[in-house]
């Protein structure tokens, strides 16, 4: 696999011809969206992780926001994922995960005694076992219940972003209308053998109309497994992102 590097920057700092890069990268994948709704998405971000080829050329990215709240009297911030692609030509690569778990270090590192979360919503099971690479304990979770101080985090952040769209019976992100789905081509085979696809698709049982199962996991060292553990204090160590040169 050739060689790639990351960047990193707010998203109202991305060139036009970046932006139509990215919505075309998207577009390859997924489906019901439009170049409209992917740049208003991208608005409401406030990092864009960028993974590039030889020649410069975007071929991944990552989005995220950082919501800020009070839960059961406790400050607390959470990182928010938008959309994340990858071409699939570059499937298996870790630069763009290790590059996110460094920059969440990053984040952390601005306010070290706030517990930090990460916010997922899923429409696919390629990405919801990230969360079992990522973490010890993320939820939902096909070996444990939902703990209920867990659940009312869950729904009190996904109630503040998604209003109405926000199905707690279910815990899924449902629109009447599409706001992209992954298109056929790349649905994962695996679902019939992983046991983490399986939880996802019988969670998420319209995942392919574009519903999404919202997720949450603790940032923080004792909860991240050695590759995610890796990056994040190599984030940390590098200090804050208003240190950022």
């Amino acid at each position: 696999m050739k060689p790639l590097t990351t960047s990193f920057c707010c998203p109202q700092d991305l060139s036009v011809e970046q932006v139509r890069q990215l919505f075309e990268l998207y577009d390859y994948y997924y489906g019901g969206t439009s170049a409209s709704l992917f740049e208003h998405d991208l608005c409401q971000k406030d990092w864009i992780l960028l993974l590039h080829g030889e020649q410069g050329q975007i071929c991944g990215f990552s989005t995220l926001k950082i919501i800020t709240a009070q839960h059961q009297n406790q400050n607390i911030r959470a990182i928010f994922s938008g959309d994340t692609i990858i071409a699939h030509e570059y499937w298996g690569s870790q630069t763009l995960p290790l590059a996110w778990c460094e920059l969440i270090g990053r984040i952390a590192a601005e306010q070290p005694e706030t517990p930090l979360y990460w916010l997922l919503i899923v429409k696919g099971d390629r990405t919801y076992r990230y969360l079992n690479v990522f973490s010890k304990q993320y939820f939902p979770n096909r070996k444990i219940p939902t703990p209920p101080d867990v659940q009312s985090l869950i729904h009190q952040l996904a109630r503040s972003l998604f209003g109405e769209h926000y199905l707690p019976e279910q815990g899924i992100v449902h629109y009447p209308q599409s706001r992209g789905y992954l298109k056929p081509k790349w649905h994962n085979p695996s679902t019939a053998s992983n046991p983490e696809a399986r939880f996802f698709a019988e969670r998420n049982p319209h995942f392919a109309d574009g519903d999404e199962l919202v997720c949450l996991t603790l940032l923080r060292e004792d909860n991240l497994k050695s590759f995610a553990l890796r990056g994040f204090q190599a984030g940390i160590a590098q200090g804050s992102l208003k240190d950022k040169s």
